[in-house]
């Protein structure tokens, strides 16, 4: 396995990349004119088969693309914020947006070979970054990425990102790839495997407020992909919007034997009347380090009498819509009280005194627990 890389000075520091732009009229100043030489004619075809009008196609130059990526990130509002990018294709990390690509014929892009994971920073510290780094290799081995560096040599890189970026709370997220080559659909072109990471901002507000959840009709990955963390999120993406078309915040999947499984991109559990925290087995879906952890925290509800016990086994529709209490649980959103399943209200309606406490748990152990768990940033 290779070490790591030499760190080498931010691409947009580099002659390459021409100064960050203010406005459109500095762009439009910039690019040269369009001439025969640098402009391909096209034609459209109309609907009898005709062509229609030509249209221009301006040729750009390398520094011409990275100025209009540049003015087009700085025109998109958005409630993330990008600080810093890691990749392995050019060795180093950049804190310009614009640089922050990957190439086309990676596999990742067109293929879907490759899995990532994501770690939260809090205070200045990366929280459950080596559970998360453990599953994420894990993830890659299932996928069949050769890992380009050895373990110690990743968990150094990302540190050393986030270290860049400056920032104190949001999030790491980290890919591994099968890596660029050709277009085929094996990856046996590839040259070597790509390690990318980003530290993302994220400005929106947090919101603990109860929320709708409704059963998704997208079916559930097979068992073989559901357990790993791949870039495949098609199903995924389409059962978060089929939510939001039913005015709910995201589906809930139930697995082959219909048993209650995992919503898009977070796990689920229960409160029963009988006061036991109810999970489903990890055996069919992903196993999620922030749902393994709350597993951990709430012994200390235990041990206060506010829980009986806590139970991970197959739960049915009919158990889950009977509970007292149900809640997302996820790196994105920590704790999240569901108040309504589909047409049936959980419990009264309300956010649960069982979910607001683990909530409290999981934020006190993100900024005060153990070394286990927070890994220093050093800034």
């Amino acid at each position: 396995m290779a070490s790591l890389p030499t760190l080498t000075k931010p691409i947009s520091e580099t002659s390459f990349f021409l100064p960050k732009l203010n406005n459109l009229e500095f762009l439009r100043s910039k690019i040269r004119p369009l001439t025969r030489s640098n402009v391909f004619k096209n034609s459209t075809f109309s609907s009898d088969g005709q062509y229609g009008p030509t249209f221009d196609v301006p040729l750009l130059s390398c520094s011409e693309v990275i100025e209009r990526m540049r003015t087009s990130r700085e025109g998109h509002k958005t409630k993330q914020l990008y600080l810093a990018m890691y990749s392995s294709v050019f060795g180093g990390i950049t804190t310009d947006t614009a640089a922050m690509v990957i190439p086309m014929d990676d596999h990742m892009v067109h293929r879907g070979h490759g899995v990532f994971d994501t770690a939260a920073i809090m205070d200045g510290y990366l929280y459950e970054l080596d559970q998360h780094l453990d599953r994420f290799l894990g993830s890659a081995t299932m996928a069949k990425i050769q890992i380009p560096f050895d373990r110690e040599s990743i968990r150094r890189i990302l540190i050393r990102t986030v270290s860049v970026s400056k920032c104190r709370k949001g999030s790491l997220r980290y890919w591994l790839s099968a890596g660029p080559g050709d277009f085929q659909l094996s990856s046996s072109g590839c040259h070597q495997a790509t390690l990318y990471a980003i530290v993302i901002k994220d400005q929106s507000p947090p919101d603990h407020r109860g929320i709708r959840v409704v059963t998704s009709s997208i079916p559930i990955k097979p068992p073989q992909f559901a357990v790993m963390k791949s870039v495949n999120y098609l199903p995924n993406a389409l059962s978060k919007m089929e939510a939001e078309e039913n005015d709910a915040y995201v589906a809930i999947w139930l697995d082959g034997n219909g048993f209650v499984a995992e919503g898009p991109n977070m796990n689920v559990a229960f409160v029963t009347k009988e006061k036991d925290l109810l999970m489903p087995c990890f055996d069919k879906i992903l196993s999620g380090c922030t749902a393994k952890r709350v597993v951990v925290l709430a012994e200390n509800l235990v041990k206060e009498g506010k829980l009986r016990g806590i139970r991970v086994e197959n739960v049915s529709v009919e158990d889950a819509k009977r509970a007292d209490e149900m809640m997302l649980i996820g790196s994105g959103v920590l704790v999240r009280p569901v108040v309504q399943w589909d047409e049936e209200v959980i419990g009264n309606g309300r956010e649960g005194p069982v979910t607001q406490a683990l909530l409290n748990l999981l934020l006190e152990d993100m900024k005060s627990g153990p070394p286990t768990v927070r890994v220093p940033v050093p800034y």
